[in-house]
């Protein structure tokens, strides 16, 4: 089976005539910093996916995003399944069947465990059996999701300074 890869998808004004070569419950797989994100493509430019702690410090449950936002600013790429029991509209459904389920677990029920499941029946997720594997990788890849909580606190940080200056210069023009 071939991949296809779409590094050119996040930020270009094709996006929307390459959404509609993505085939419908595909597995589309984006980079992130020291992991690897994934979701099922339901068409119409939109993607579920387990939202988890993806660039947020709150979990958030499987939910239905558009494309560019799932991918981020980066590339994509379809994951191949030989092992595939359930193809096109039928991975969607599964997917569609756990939208707002809120379980997200890092090791035993992360966005790649909720894909997987839905293309071939059992939630599996290699990038954890590699991290068990391979400690100093799965030391790695917790500093960068940590790296990536600290960034969101930040923003959310500087969301909230930026909402009470305007606050207060609002109130201090106020009669």
């Amino acid at each position: 089976m071939e991949t296809l890869t779409f590094d050119w998808l996040a930020a270009s004004p094709q996006a929307a005539g390459a959404a509609c070569s993505i085939a419908i419950g595909a597995h589309l797989v984006t980079e992130r910093d020291g992991y690897v994100h994934h979701g099922i493509y339901a068409g119409a430019g939109q993607v579920i996916h387990y939202g988890g702690f993806d660039r947020s410090t709150r979990r958030r449950p499987v939910e239905t995003i558009p494309l560019p936002g799932f991918a981020a600013g980066k590339g994509l790429r379809v994951q191949a399944h030989a092992d595939a029991v359930y193809v096109g509209t039928a991975v969607v459904e599964r997917a569609r069947s756990r939208l707002g389920e809120d379980r997200y677990q890092l090791l035993t029920n992360n966005c790649e465990h909720f894909c997987t499941w839905c293309v071939s029946g059992v939630g599996r997720s290699e990038q954890v059996r590699q991290c068990l594997r391979n400690p100093w990788l799965g030391i790695r890849t917790l500093l960068a999701l940590t790296r990536g909580h600290l960034h969101a606190i930040r923003e959310r940080v500087l969301r909230v300074r930026r909402y009470r200056q305007r606050s207060a210069r609002a109130s201090a023009v106020a009669p």
